[in-house]
């Protein structure tokens, strides 16, 4: 008997040696609405512990914004594949040096924070977080500590029906990339020596905090997911977890069902996919509860995701604000935006991709399914806008970008639209052809490969290939009664009374129509002459 957990995302569907195979709410939802489920493995420890304990979540997201020089200084943010190129002595941090605000800087947070409902502070400042490590040159990072750009905002999660809330975005300054040597695990305490490439150091960064609202991995995950999503939207970030250009890292703490004081805070670093994200926060709820139940006290600590070992390590007991020593930026004076200044940043923001969900199914008729993928990435959502704008039937549209030009992409290994020679255009052709009534899905499945590889015309290709219905009666009777003479065997046996053999005989006629006879009326004249026979 299946065991649910409602509003935790997890269905259990059977045990499997000791451990459940169950769905989850991950990743979206399924046709008519219905949540499409990913399986994963969840364990016995992690299901008792959920029956005790009330997991809590918060995630700290950093967002690197998509300005063309760093934040503080004229350096590329271009990647270079020389390190220690994009430096100047100001990212490095050298004696005399003084930084400069980049102005972009502070309208991609204004823009992240207004597409995440946040109030924008007409008044801020920077500050000076300080800490040693081989990272950061200065031995500070230039971030916002007491009055950051943005706060008391939210995010609305379509799959499971929340709304998290967050409790500041800032801006800041990221910092190198170590690599550490001469271990297998890629880990400092493993290394026999590091190397720093300070190309990223200074790259402008967010600091997107949430409220601990959530209550399980698979909601964090879905919250990265439409972060993802919204920042992408904008322009404020590509947000490419491969490239580092959004990490997450995740605050779990539990406390006994019905309690109201959170419990211990352990956070969570080195997560770099949303599937990591999922994984480390229900191991860490069964790792806390087994320590609870030991009589063990937890302490607030820092723990690293180990991905092949599928389990959190202790990296270092956590630090307090008081640690970092916080002060004023004294290089910097204080920010202040004006209302004109806030109105410009706001016009720029476009339709977000909730808004576009709900205007996809009140204007086009399309699936919560649909809609949800057609704005999930806005690439394809502008894309499908445009073909349906030329005419092409927005159901028809949403079907080929999800299938057939999906699975085109794949095989000819495009990783995003704009790499295919496919147009708004010429799918809406395509489109209309179809609607029409002037060519069949088969026509359809044979065309977009070729469209997505080498592009063109469909107009021109279906006419040039005669590729269009057959609607001569005549012409469409000599076919079909060639057909019948050629396999006069199976069209006997049909009229014996097997009838499955209707569905061969109608294969045989399309192969040798080149699929050009209208598939309803196949079946009508392929009935009424087999009827006329018997």
């Amino acid at each position: 008997m299946a065991l649910g957990f409602t509003g935790l995302g997890v269905t259990v569907l059977c045990r499997v040696r000791g451990r459940r195979t169950v769905v989850s709410l991950a990743g979206g939802k399924s046709k008519g609405g219905a949540v499409r489920q990913k399986k994963s493995s969840i364990s016995q420890g992690y299901l008792d512990a959920l029956e005790k304990y009330e997991p809590v979540v918060g995630i700290e997201v950093h967002a690197q914004l998509a300005t063309k020089t760093k934040a503080f200084c004229s350096c590329s943010t271009k990647e270079s594949k020389l390190p220690n190129t994009n430096v100047c002595p100001i990212c490095m941090g050298h004696p005399g040096t003084l930084p400069v605000l980049n102005k972009s800087v502070v309208d991609l947070a204004i823009k992240a924070g207004l597409a995440l409902n946040c109030d924008i502070a007409k008044f801020s400042k920077f500050d000076r977080k300080n800490y040693f490590y081989p990272d950061t040159p200065k031995n500070y990072q230039i971030s916002q500590y007491d009055i950051p750009i943005a706060e008391h905002g939210s995010l609305d999660l379509p799959v499971s029906g929340n709304t998290v809330g967050i409790t500041r975005l800032h801006m800041e300054e990221d910092a190198g990339k170590l690599t550490h040597m001469g271990s297998g695990s890629g880990r400092i305490a493993d290394s026999t020596h590091s190397l720093v490439d300070y190309n990223r150091s200074g790259t402008a960064l967010i600091e997107i905090v949430s409220e601990p609202d959530l209550r399980s991995g698979v909601q964090a995950a879905e919250y990265g997911q439409e972060l993802q999503k919204v920042l992408r939207f904008i322009g404020a970030s590509d947000c490419n977890m491969q490239d580092g250009s959004l990490r997450l890292d995740v605050n779990v703490s539990i406390r006994e069902k019905g309690a109201s004081k959170f419990g211990t805070k352990i956070e969570i670093k080195n997560l770099n996919s949303f599937g990591s994200v999922q994984k480390s926060i229900e191991h860490e709820i069964e790792r806390q509860a087994a320590a609870l139940d030991a009589g063990e006290k937890l302490q607030q600590e820092t723990r690293f995701w180990d991905e092949k070992g599928l389990k959190t390590l202790l990296m270092r007991v956590k630090e307090g604000e008081a640690d970092y020593r916080y002060f004023p930026e004294p290089d910097i004076p204080p920010l202040k935006v004006s209302d004109e200044m806030l109105q410009s940043v706001k016009e720029t923001i476009p339709e977000l991709p909730n808004e576009r969900r709900t205007r996809y199914q009140e204007t086009y008729g399309l699936s919560d399914y649909d809609a949800m993928l057609m704005s999930d990435d806005k690439e394809t959502s502008d894309f499908f806008e445009q073909s349906v704008d030329l005419g092409g039937n927005p159901k028809t549209v949403a079907n080929l970008l999800l299938a057939e030009v999906t699975l085109a992409r794949k095989d000819l290994k495009m990783k995003t639209l704009s790499s295919s020679k496919l147009t708004p255009q010429s799918l809406a052709d395509l489109v209309k052809l179809r609607e029409d009534g002037l060519i069949g899905s088969k026509v359809i499945k044979a065309l977009v490969p070729e469209l997505v590889k080498d592009g063109g015309d469909p107009i021109v290709i279906v006419e040039e290939r005669d590729l269009k219905f057959i609607t001569d009666p005549k012409q469409i009777d000599d076919i079909l009664q060639g057909v019948l003479n050629q396999e006069a065997e199976l069209a006997t046996k049909y009229k014996a009374g097997e009838k499955k053999l209707m569905g061969p005989l109608k294969g045989k006629v399309m192969a040798a129509s080149r699929g050009r006879i209208e598939p309803e009326l196949l079946q009508k004249r392929l009935d009424e002459l087999l009827s006329a026979d018997s």
